[in-house]
């Protein structure tokens, strides 16, 4: 089963968890998004609150407790038998972290609009302003479903296989940094923006061309590959492309703002 699902899919998908998990960083509030306009029986899903822990040394996204989560998508009425579809305004950049975050609690059938908003828009389709209530779900989060990294073996994969950084290429090279205490990355990491996985409309490109991309940033069959970004969000989006790819990969959650958290740990830049 593809990862992804169109909007015409969408449409004829009878009784899916539909999650809303618009966020920007730096405002404005994903929720206040989702009253403007949503897909109809769409709930909100917030990235900060729902699909991760409070910010601290771990990270400005660390991964959520297993009881957090569940409560989460309990709440959210989200069960184990029924599909799950997630989407955001934003080419999937978030909506890859609660398809990641779903998957690695253990959920079997989650995908994501490929497109997000603006193609269900684009399709002719309509949206709601209504809040929406549902029913509380039966999600049992367990965990492990999807591999993951720690900053050691995130260090590790650098050298001994390929660690995508998958932030714009001016945070990679240190030129800037927005959010984060320190600029630079990973020492061997390579720039692997994840505005590459998709084209101007927002959808995922083709396999065929995720893989002849990931192949020139030394992914192919057989060689050890895994993500990180700022904290664990876009990251998951790299994971995504892979995964479409036909390559398996981990992501590093804590990502660059765990990493710089611990002074020792060492920065490359250029």
């Amino acid at each position: 089963m593809s990862p992804l699902i169109t909007p015409a899919g969408l449409a004829a998908l009878h009784g899916a968890s539909v999650l809303d998990v618009r966020w920007r960083l730096g405002g404005p509030a994903g929720v206040d998004l989702y009253r403007e306009g949503h897909l109809p029986g769409a709930v909100f899903c917030d990235v900060d609150a729902d699909l991760a822990a409070a910010p601290g040394s771990a990270g400005r996204h660390p991964l959520p407790s297993a009881e957090h989560f569940q409560r989460a998508m309990r709440r959210l009425g989200v069960d184990d038998g029924r599909p799950v579809v997630v989407y955001d305004d934003a080419g999937s950049t978030t909506a890859a972290r609660a398809w990641w975050t779903l998957r690695y609690f253990g959920h079997q059938d989650v995908r994501v609009l490929d497109g997000g908003l603006p193609a269900w828009v684009e399709a002719g389709l309509p949206t709601d302003k209504d809040p929406v209530e549902v029913a509380p779900g039966d999600f049992t989060a367990r965990p492990g479903g999807m591999p993951m990294l720690t900053a050691e073996q995130a260090a590790a994969l650098a050298g001994d296989g390929v660690l995508l950084d998958a932030r714009a290429a001016e945070r990679y090279r240190g030129e800037v940094e927005p959010v984060d205490p320190v600029a630079g990355h990973i020492p061997g990491a390579v720039s692997a923006p994840t505005t590459g996985n998709v084209g101007p409309d927002g959808r995922f490109l083709p396999p065929e061309q995720l893989r002849a991309r990931f192949a020139e940033l030394g992914v192919r069959e057989g060689v050890a590959a895994g993500a990180y970004c700022g904290s664990g969000v876009t990251a998951a989006h790299q994971v995504l492309a892979l995964e479409l790819a036909g390559l398996p990969a981990a992501l590093y959650v804590g990502s660059w703002s765990h990493w710089v958290a611990d002074p020792a740990r060492p920065v490359a830049t250029g």
